[in-house]
């Protein structure tokens, strides 16, 4: 490098209409030399213009070999955002899961649409944003794009902002008010801000191990983001009366009732999560004897199969196949079942003539039971069972509301949190974090303890 300065002079730039095309200039001075740097469109030249502006706002130097700002010399420059985006989806693809990867298509689509130099005009928004969502930030679908699609991701590449851009505050700060915000441009919920901002920030530290970007641009510390809280609504736990009301609306279900019914039972009575569930066999569930003394049932869970759409998963199949959550791939956890829950899983296995090797909730055309099917049931009980205020408030308004009641239940009886932790597939702090305010029946007893423990002694005057 020969040496930096700070004299700089940028100038307007020039316009040349040639007889084939017009050739648009960014002329600047660095020490009385001049530099050039031709675009053939305005609105690119507009773009590498204001890249010089904000550097010398900034209070950045300029290579007097390269006359291009300091922070140009980190690669940025070189490296359009579009595609670096594309090769971050790539190296991730493989190493997450399928809902993980929905969330990072969802968060560089909006990042790119606001790194883009001009908005679409040949095409609608809508379009190009289905573009990048299911097709530019899908490793296995990218090849198959239809011709519409290649067209607009080909513009977008064209127009997409250099990683450059990223050393720019203003522009930094700019990208995550979009991060922020729906589409109607209001505030998104703080969840999907948390995470918007933490894929990015993945995204980043990814751009610095492979130097493309000298530091993660991203704002660091208290008030980064928004604070969002794991603890459960106690609204929306049941109580025995309400969930019965429910399961027995579900029982008498004409369509799939029964099977349905088993299958929120097992959540109600056993806390599990719904793609744990659904992806148990007939062998995971070890029944006692119809005549012995003990009734309680175990229940294994060691796979899970959530629901994250086709285009998702590697194999192009809707549910996606995976261990426990939070633990090792091949670890199982082993549940004990209400003595009622044993005699509904005993009732669904004769009923329906399953095998071991079976699915223990299987949908209608017997593959695995739909999230759909699932949802829409629990949706219309709800709607059948619960008063209009009930039904408008949280009770019960998720399944996975039915695993909250159940964990909540066995910390209100007494089970050690270890224990209820063990049960759940959760740690012991997460499980205290999500339901340490619904814990109650307990006042009176504490409330006596610190009796006990006596007053302050009365001392003469």
């Amino acid at each position: 490098m020969d040496g930096t300065t700070y004299n700089v002079k940028i100038w307007k730039t020039a316009v040349y209409k040639g007889q084939r095309k017009t050739t648009h200039t960014v002329r600047w001075e660095l020490d009385g030399r001049e530099w050039r740097a031709p675009f053939g469109t305005k609105a690119l030249a507009d773009a590498f213009r204001s890249e010089l502006v904000s550097a010398t706002r900034r209070g950045e130097a300029f290579s007097l070999s390269t006359g291009r700002p300091v922070s140009h010399q980190s690669g940025a420059s070189a490296v359009n955002w579009y595609d670096f985006a594309v090769q971050f989806t790539d190296a991730q693809w493989h190493r997450t899961g399928g809902n993980n990867r929905k969330n990072t298509s969802k968060a560089l689509m909006t990042t790119t649409v606001a790194l883009l130099r001009t908005p679409p005009v040949a095409f609608r928004p809508v379009d190009v944003r289905t573009a990048l969502r299911e097709f530019a930030f899908n490793t296995r679908r990218r090849p198959d794009a239809p011709p519409e699609v290649v067209a607009i991701l080909k513009w977008v590449e064209r127009n997409a902002l250099t990683m450059a851009a990223w050393e720019d505050p203003a522009k930094v700060e700019e990208v995550l008010r979009a991060l922020d915000s729906k589409l109607d441009g209001t505030r998104a919920a703080a969840s999907s801000i948390k995470r918007n901002r933490r894929i990015l920030n993945v995204a980043m530290e990814y751009a610095v191990t492979h130097r493309v970007l000298r530091a993660n641009p991203l704002p660091k510390g208290r008030g980064a983001a928004p604070k969002t809280s794991s603890a459960v609504d106690k609204r929306s736990l049941l109580n025995p009366e309400q969930a019965a009301r429910l399961l027995g609306w579900v029982r008498r279900r004409p369509r799939g009732g029964q099977r349905l019914h088993a299958f929120f039972a097992t959540m109600y009575y056993a806390g599990p999560r719904p793609e744990e569930v659904v992806a148990m066999h007939v062998r995971d569930v070890r029944l006692p004897d119809e005549e012995a003394e003990d009734q309680w049932c175990e229940l294994m869970f060691h796979m899970a199969q959530p629901e994250v759409g086709k285009n998702w998963t590697d194999d192009g199949e809707i549910h996606e196949q995976r261990g426990l959550k939070g633990r090792a791939a091949d670890d199982t956890r082993v549940v004990p079942g209400h003595p009622s829950l044993t005699r509904i899983l005993r009732a669904h296995i004769q009923a329906e003539e399953l095998r071991p090797g079976d699915l223990l909730f299987h949908g209608e055309k017997g593959g695995l039971l739909a999230g759909s099917v699932i949802r829409r049931a629990w949706r219309t009980a709800r709607a059948e069972v619960l008063s209009p205020d009930e039904f408008a408030s949280p009770l019960g308004k998720r399944v996975y509301d039915l695993r909250h009641t159940c964990l909540t239940n066995w910390l209100n009886d007494g089970v050690p949190p270890a224990q209820v932790a063990e049960w759940a597939g959760n740690s012991v702090p997460v499980l205290l974090a999500i339901y340490a305010r619904c814990i109650a029946g307990q006042l009176s007893d504490l409330k006596q303890r610190i009796l006990a423990r006596g007053d302050l002694p009365v001392i003469a005057d």
